[in-house]
């Protein structure tokens, strides 16, 4: 599958993935910060963003697709950060390729599998829900949203997955059918039997409660020389509650 991706910089490749209803265009500004560092590409999974869709959303799907981005790109060793799903899919590929990883940055998501989230399953079935030419502007869908979905970042992140590619006829980007149908692979365990020694790191938002201290045990079998860092105030929208923090954090750790 050929993923589309931003570019950014010159330097060591690092590569940022996104995590489920995100897209390369949530991590750009971060990405340009990087990218005094870095030449940074942000990929959109498939099923998301301007990426093609597929019927299987499945971790091992997801590594093929980045064995086949890097190549089709020539990249070598690059740093690896992934978000949420996409945290998973970098650890899954470093699981697979340990050699083709230089490091590993893993922002707000562990090993282990989680429960189905009620809420990413009452977002996606109000997406589906929603027919949005139906209505004559992004205000009046963000309303609808505002009165079923309580979270405000959860609203913005989903209103980011409308498009115009059609004047006057807005659509959504995300795959919902094959994203719904295969939420229970999304939440699974990324299972293996190996380690990956490379240098990791491991950042969670302090109010997030999607990685805790009962996981660190579990991440330090898999990554052992794994760092943990804990952004104060921030929830699991990292990237968006503390922008400068995460560059901040990346930097010292790649340096």
């Amino acid at each position: 599958m050929q993923l589309f991706y931003r570019h950014f910089g010159k330097g060591q490749p690092l590569i940022i993935l996104h995590g489920l209803f995100g897209q390369s265009d949530n991590w750009v500004t971060i990405g340009r910060r990087l990218s005094e560092r870095f030449s940074v590409y942000i990929p959109d999974l498939r099923n998301h963003g301007r990426s093609p869709h597929d019927a299987i959303h499945s971790y091992p799907a997801m590594v093929d697709d980045l064995a086949g981005f890097l190549e089709t790109c020539r990249i070598e060793k690059p740093v690896l950060v992934g978000h949420s799903m996409g945290g998973k899919t970098a650890m899954a590929f470093a699981f697979r390729y340990p050699e083709k990883v230089a490091a590993l940055a893993v922002i707000d998501i562990s090993p282990r599998q989680y429960p189905e989230s009620p809420e990413v399953k009452k977002v996606i079935s109000e997406m589906q829900q929603i027919v949005p030419e139906q209505f004559h502007t992004l205000r009046e869908i963000e309303k609808y949203l505002q009165q079923r979905v309580a979270d405000p970042q959860v609203r913005m992140i989903a209103l980011k997955n409308l498009c115009y590619e059609t004047p006057g006829k807005p659509a959504w980007r995300l795959n919902l059918e094959a994203i719904s149908h295969n939420l229970g692979q999304i939440f699974e365990s990324v299972e293996t039997d190996r380690t990956y020694n490379g240098p990791a790191l491991f950042v969670r938002g302090e109010k997030s409660g999607y990685v805790v201290d009962d996981d660190i045990p579990e991440i330090k079998k898999y990554f052992p020389s794994a760092l943990i860092k804990t952004i104060p105030g921030a929830t699991h929208w990292i990237h968006a509650d503390a922008p400068e923090e995460i560059v901040n954090v990346l930097n010292e750790f790649l340096a």
